[in-house]
């Protein structure tokens, strides 16, 4: 949940060094000891962050967005330390606003802060896998979680704000997460009924001093005394990820600030409340990253000596990869440890009648494969139906609030296929598909504006809803009258993508 996932809305003024250096000064006696170059280290912090976008795996490949963007006469470069994530990363230019492009709605690719990208390298994932995110929100991790695991198996994303968990869905929905439950909880105090994990990750809220490049307004807030009232909940969420880890299995904890006191401290607190239940394992080998340069975790700080295995986390400091700033560590849970029952499954059903739903839409768009073979169809509310995939398992506690995507709206007449649902089974279609091929049609669409499509456009399509396309990439879902009007139904809550160009 660290603030590296997020974009400001506003711009603010960028402070001077010398106004940087004197909220930073604390920071001054690490260098020429963990690292070095303080002057960098500030000029660094004054100059504005390049937009990273990923490509989202499955649906396309990382060519993809880079021969979109180069069209649009758009720079792009390949992240070479982000080689192993999930989908190919490109770094754009600074102040580039992806989500207002017919890409980003079509959900071909997502943007993240590119260190923000590196806890779930550290995971160490593989599909199968069990993976708690317990403070998700809004969501890049978790989808780079979700799609590592091959959009399969069981990811449950929490957090402790009802507009971030629609924020959080929101965004797995536009990429096609079909393999993660959302919760809504105190992280520090999730439920043990819904353990064990093999993996967590606690990407701590925090005071976020990495993100001063893209956050300049921050320098005003920044303190120790920030710092010690963050740690304080910091500890809670590493205590309780210990306790929902498997035996033998691993926690990520991570945040976007250098302050040793929500860093260092909070690790070496909770290793020592373990006795020896626990341990840090090294930071993977940041080294063999492509032109990647990672700092040492600190040892000292103000008079209190550190064990010295916590040289082994990562500090990832803006001046050494013109980024962002970030902490992570990498703990790994004994072997003998207790741990939790596992916990009983919650009922996602599919009554006869709900069945039929997803008959006739496969019929209507001439999707061959059964819905309900290639996915977990089920009803979570009166509104209509979700998919998840075939294997995933959440827990009955916590109370989701919401398993796999919201794919068909039941309640009204006619029904409709979700803008979500259209993305994800789109590729699948041959009826009722309609492709706007100019960018002023497709533009048009994306803003909700009526369109008349030429006959040639809608030979293969009926009156009624039909799946609209743009460069064989799915948009969304419209109405095709008798009249020969093309009827948008693009969601108003995705206005971000109006302004495409």
């Amino acid at each position: 949940m660290s603030s590296a996932d997020t974009h400001p809305s506003t711009p603010t003024p960028v402070p001077s060094p010398a106004a940087l250096a004197e909220a930073l000064a604390r920071y001054r006696p690490l260098f020429g000891q963990v690292v070095d170059e303080w002057d960098g280290f500030i000029d660094s912090l004054c100059r504005p962050l390049g937009t990273c976008i990923w490509s989202r795996p499955g649906r396309c490949d990382g060519a993809v967005p880079a021969a979109v963007l180069a069209a649009q006469g758009v720079p792009s470069a390949p992240v070479p330390w982000l080689a192993d994530a999930p989908g190919t990363a490109l770094m754009l230019p600074p102040g580039f606003k992806a989500g207002q492009h017919w890409w980003y709605c079509a959900g071909l690719a997502h943007a993240q802060e590119a260190v923000s990208q590196l806890p779930v390298l550290a995971l160490d994932l593989c599909p199968g896998q069990r993976v708690l995110d317990l403070c998700a929100a809004p969501g890049g991790k978790t989808a780079q979680i979700a799609l590592a695991l091959g959009n399969r198996g069981t990811v449950l994303a929490n957090d402790f704000a009802m507009d971030r968990i629609a924020a959080l869905q929101g965004n797995l929905d536009r990429l096609g997460v079909v393999n993660v439950t959302t919760s809504r909880c105190d992280g520090g105090n999730y439920p043990a009924a819904a353990g064990p994990f093999d993996r967590v990750l606690v990407d701590a809220p925090c005071s976020s001093e990495g993100t001063l490049r893209r956050n300049p307004g921050l320098v005003a807030k920044l303190g120790p005394e920030r710092s010690t009232r963050m740690a304080g909940r910091q500890r809670a969420l590493l205590r309780k990820a210990v306790q929902l880890c498997r035996p033998g299995g691993r926690i990520v904890y991570s945040t976007c600030t250098f302050a040793p006191e929500e860093n260092e401290l909070v690790v070496a607190d909770i290793l020592a409340e373990q006795d020896g239940r626990l341990k840090l394992l090294p930071a993977p080998a940041w080294a063999d990253l492509p032109g990647f340069v990672g700092g040492p975790g600190i040892t000292l700080w103000q008079g209190r000596t550190l064990p010295a295995d916590l040289a082994g986390c990562l500090r990832v400091w803006p001046h050494a990869n013109d980024s962002g700033g970030f902490f992570i560590a990498v703990l790994e849970k004994e072997a003998a440890a207790p741990g939790l029952p596992e916990p009983e499954p919650l009922a996602l059903a599919l009554d006869d009648e709900d069945a039929e739903w997803c008959i006739g839409l496969a019929a209507h768009y001439g999707i061959a494969e059964p819905i309900a073979a290639q996915f977990r169809a089920h009803r979570q509310t009166r509104r209509g139906l979700h998919l998840a995939a075939r294997d995933h398992v959440p827990p009955a506690a916590p109370r989701p609030e919401g398993s796999g995507l919201f794919f068909h709206r039941t309640n009204i007449r006619p029904p409709k296929l979700t803008t979500a649902g259209a993305l994800l089974l789109g590729p699948q279609a041959t009826r009722q598909v309609l492709d706007l091929d100019a960018a002023a049609e497709r533009d048009a669409y994306l803003r909700r504006q009526t369109l008349r499509p030429t006959p040639a456009q809608t030979a293969a399509c009926g009156s009624g809803q039909v799946i609209v396309r743009h460069r064989g990439y799915a948009l969304g879902v419209a109405v095709l009258h008798r009249s020969g009007e093309l009827e948008s139904l693009f969601p108003r809550k995705w206005s971000g993508c109006t302004a495409a160009v």
